[in-house]
């Protein structure tokens, strides 16, 4: 079988580092679906405005160079314990797809490339093909009794702090951009593996801003921000 992707996602996360892990991690996240030529059709959508919540499957389009691995280290055991593949969420699939919930705020039909879905609640990166949509149902997919396997409980999350060098420019920055950059940080992007160093400053791309931050003892920092992206 091929598939072809029906549309792309356009993003507020600009890369991978600082994307949240799972999807609701960051309600205030938001991004847009754009459908292809040959699926651009509000005859396709009709309906779809009924439901908060939709699933997308995708592709993990940046991981697919390194191919799958039958064994992963995930994020939430500390980056040491290695379990397999199907235990987890990882993007080195065989196939290279993820399957995502996310928030559906609306339907622009006026947009140029109209029908085009927006979206909230996102864990994607911006550019991530979409291979097809699926309505959520609470009846068939909320069941009263899991288990969450070594991810039952929600990650902890640091306390966000923006330093003095920083505040001008967070604070002209949107309210949801604002809240956007403290859910993400808040979430520890660092690799499983990395210590705390005072010295180290990381930067994200999020919500069309480089962040620039720090994290020791516990706290995360904002340092500075950059408008437009990566410097």
């Amino acid at each position: 079988m091929t598939i072809d992707p029906i549309g792309v996602l356009r993003s507020c996360f600009g890369g991978k580092f600082g994307t949240p892990r799972q999807p609701g991690l960051c309600p205030s996240a938001w991004g847009t679906l754009v459908f292809h030529t040959a699926y651009r059709s509000e005859e396709a959508v009709r309906g779809l405005d009924g439901f908060s919540h939709l699933w997308l499957i995708v592709g993990f389009h940046q991981a697919l160079a390194q191919g799958w691995h039958p064994t992963v280290r995930p994020p939430r055991l500390g980056g040491n314990r290695r379990l397999g593949v199907f235990a987890s969420r990882s993007p080195f699939r065989p196939n290279g797809l993820g399957l995502s919930l996310v928030r559906l705020e609306g339907i622009d039909t006026a947009a140029p490339e109209a029908p085009v879905l927006l979206l909230g609640g996102l864990d994607l990166i911006d550019g991530t093909p979409v291979f097809d949509i699926k309505p959520y149902l609470p009846y068939a997919e909320a069941p009263a009794e899991v288990a969450g396997g070594f991810a039952h409980d929600a990650p902890p999350r640091l306390p966000v702090s923006v330093h003095r060098s920083a505040c001008a420019a967070f604070a002209d920055l949107p309210t949801r951009a604002q809240t956007l950059i403290r859910e993400a940080l808040s979430l520890d992007p660092r690799p499983a593996t990395q210590t705390d160093d005072d010295a180290r400053v990381f930067g994200a791309d999020l919500g069309g801003c480089n962040v620039r931050f720090t994290i020791a003892n516990g706290l995360c920092q904002i340092v500075e921000i950059h408008r437009g992206g990566a410097r």
